[in-house]
């Protein structure tokens, strides 16, 4: 299974952040070793002091495809998931001002959350107007709509799949919208598709 990220793919998120607008999708990877076990916390790792969540829509793959049209994007999908993109952001920052990789930043143990419920995408209307948020220790702190994604998900499929053959069990987490922000020992998230909570993980 691949984790596939996507960056910088909502326009307040960039704002929060300062970064630049990017002409194309940020692509990056994290391990397999990443995921976050079904019903374990996640654990703050030593190397941090601002571990920050970034709650995403998650797209599953599958079947396998390379070089993929956008118009048969669709097909290579049927279940939505939401899941967190943890992010070790002063590692991140430091890893951007040399100029290196921020795999040490995004694909530490347990820094990919994927929800264990997946659901089909034929319950909704329209795949790009679908509401998601997360609250933490039960306030919401992101509210996000597929609607503002700079590259929408069939977009982001073909794009993808460009460089990298997708697989059966892929993961592709799509972005996330703005109002990130560091967690702390004894925080509670949960995430929500619509008003249907996805997961729910406790910070150690």
């Amino acid at each position: 299974m691949k984790i596939i990220c996507i960056g910088r793919n909502y326009a307040k998120h960039i704002e929060e952040l300062a970064n630049e607008k990017p002409t194309d999708p940020v692509v990056f990877l994290k391990p397999d070793t990443a995921v976050l076990l079904k019903k374990q916390p996640f654990f703050i790792p030593e190397f941090s002091n601002d571990v920050q969540y970034e709650v995403e829509m998650l797209i599953k793959i599958k079947k396998v495809g390379k070089h993929i049209q956008k118009k048969f994007a669709p097909t290579y999908y049927n279940k939505i998931g939401l899941g967190i993109d943890f992010t070790a952001r002063d590692l991140q920052q430091e890893l951007k001002e040399k100029g290196l990789p921020w795999e040490k930043a995004k694909g530490f143990d347990g820094a990919a959350v994927i929800g264990e419920k997946w659901l089909d995408k034929k319950n909704f209307d329209n795949i790009q107007n679908i509401r998601f948020s997360l609250k933490k220790n039960s306030e919401i702190v992101q509210d996000g709509n597929t609607a503002n994604m700079l590259y929408p998900i069939d977009e982001l499929i073909a794009y993808v799949s460009q460089f990298f053959t997708l697989k059966i069990g892929d993961v592709i987490f799509t972005g996330t919208p703005a109002g990130v922000g560091k967690v702390s020992i004894g925080d509670q998230l949960e995430g929500f598709i619509e008003d249907e909570s996805i997961f729910l993980i406790n910070v150690k």
